[in-house]
């Protein structure tokens, strides 16, 4: 197995000490948790631990604004979650021990949306998509809470292409691996959404499509949570290790563009 070395500095009783650290020269695929709207970190914890016994370095967290304590709650919009997102993608991957080539995306509902965006951003090898909605281009920068929610349940009964909608053109763009999950009985992201996705990963080395039969969009049974869980184990067993132990070149990403009719996409 081929090594690194680091050189390492340490003290004992005041006194410097010069080391040489030498470590497996393979990095850990990384992989990064997004949440849904009014979701939190804790939804996925269980899910990332699963995924780090795989040998993978896994990080969830808190989209600001999403939960209704939070003071921004009111005003935070869908450019401030992808900045959160691309924040926590970035630091991610500087970890030392993070393969900046084999990075995993896995997000839902709202944070599926913002997550897919994003790769057309940065790159992902693997982008795995829970029940992820969609929302229409021109009210960017309006406050999230501000959506009229009936025109949102109307436009997600639209048949979309990828030149009609941002999240989509991106998913149209990846050549990763995807994987969407559909909810049978989800009433907030409904079926021809997931249809728009599918057809929108054109361009992707493999899809997976999955269906949790029974479940709602919250996966409020315990049922329906380990089904998921399942899904998404299996799946990134299949990907993440199975690329590792073949030794595959890396797939990801390669025609990242921000698109121009949009304004900013990345921090300032």
């Amino acid at each position: 197995m081929p090594t690194r070395d680091e050189t390492v500095q340490f003290g004992a009783d005041g006194r410097p000490l010069t080391g040489t650290l030498v470590a497996p020269a393979i990095k850990s695929p990384g992989v990064l948790f997004v949440h849904g709207w009014r979701g939190n970190q804790e939804q996925y914890l269980t899910r990332a631990r699963e995924i780090a016994g795989l040998g993978c370095i896994c990080l969830t967290f808190n989209l600001s604004g999403n939960a209704p304590s939070d003071r921004e709650h009111d005003s935070v919009t869908r450019e401030h979650n992808l900045r959160d997102i691309i924040a926590a993608y970035e630091f991610l991957v500087a970890r030392p021990e993070v393969d900046k080539n084999a990075v995993a995306v896995v997000a839902s509902s709202y944070g599926g949306y913002l997550a897919s965006i994003m790769t057309s951003l940065k790159p992902v090898r693997w982008l795995a998509l829970r029940a992820p909605a969609l929302y229409k281009d021109e009210d960017w920068h309006t406050p999230k809470t501000q959506l009229k929610k009936e025109e949102l349940a109307a436009y997600r009964r639209v048949a979309l292409g990828p030149d009609e909608n941002r999240a989509l053109g991106a998913c149209a763009e990846f050549e990763g691996d995807a994987l969407v999950v559909e909810c049978e009985h989800d009433d907030i992201v409904p079926h021809p959404v997931i249809t728009n996705y599918r057809a929108a990963f054109e361009r992707a080395h493999s899809l997976t499509y999955r269906i949790i039969g029974g479940a709602d969009h919250a996966l409020s049974e315990d049922r329906w949570q380990e089904a998921y869980t399942s899904i998404l184990v299996n799946w990134a067993t299949e990907m993440v290790i199975g690329a590792r132990e073949q030794g595959s070149e890396p797939r990801v990403q390669t025609r990242l563009r921000p698109s121009p009719q949009r304004g900013p996409a990345t921090p300032a």
